[in-house]
């Protein structure tokens, strides 16, 4: 972690014109955005840790703005947060028309921390909307690691190809093609590709917050 200084950097704009560009005002506003979507879940500062891996005590730092976090730090905190990590770092912009196309050959890659487990998004931005959705990979043993995932909101999962097994609480769901499964993040759950074939499905995570 390195303090925040007040810094600027020169850049080149089309037509190669340099102009000067003030880092710190895209520095200060990362730890805003890492308070604001941790409140939007509804998670401690001790939940974020442990879901990200980072400390209570940076990740307080970070959101007051007296540390400015490392790119693996950024990448940590995106996959709890479930936001690409580009979000903490692209420029505020007003609020667009409330409708989000993708293409089916421009889905845009989404950061996980699982192995063996792809997404490409197929909706809008964290901020616009309260519903993230990505066509995800799983290859074969593919899975979500030792630890019990637990969030708010909910997630709904739809099971394109291939086979999933999802353990929420203390029942197993086995999903085949054309199979679904929708529960509460809040329930302690695993999922994992039990076959040696790749499984792809439709996922779903409605966030809280307004």
């Amino acid at each position: 972690m390195a303090t925040t200084q007040s810094r600027r950097a020169k850049v080149e704009a089309p037509g190669g014109e340099e102009q000067s560009v003030q880092v710190e005002d895209i520095v200060s506003k990362v730890g805003e955005k890492v308070n604001k979507l941790r409140l939007a879940e509804g998670l401690s500062l001790q939940q974020l840790s442990a879901k990200s891996d980072v400390s209570p005590a940076a990740i307080h730092k970070i959101e007051r703005s007296s540390m400015v976090p490392t790119i693996t730090t950024l990448l940590k905190l995106s996959a709890a947060l479930g936001v690409p990590v580009s979000h903490f770092v692209e420029d505020d912009k007003p609020d667009p028309d409330p409708v989000h196309y993708t293409r089916g050959d421009a889905r845009p890659p989404v950061y996980t921390s699982h192995k063996g487990l792809s997404l490409n998004g197929i909706t809008g931005s964290y901020g616009q909307f309260k519903t993230a959705a990505a066509v995800a990979h799983v290859v074969p043993g593919g899975n979500s690691g030792r630890k019990q995932l637990r969030h708010p909101g909910e997630e709904l999962v739809h099971v394109i190809s291939g086979e999933m097994l999802f353990r929420i609480g203390a029942q197993a769901y086995h999903l085949k093609p054309g199979d679904s499964l929708h529960f509460s993040g809040a329930m302690p759950h695993t999922w994992e590709n039990p076959t040696k074939k790749a499984a792809e499905l439709i996922w779903i995570v409605l966030r809280n917050g307004t």
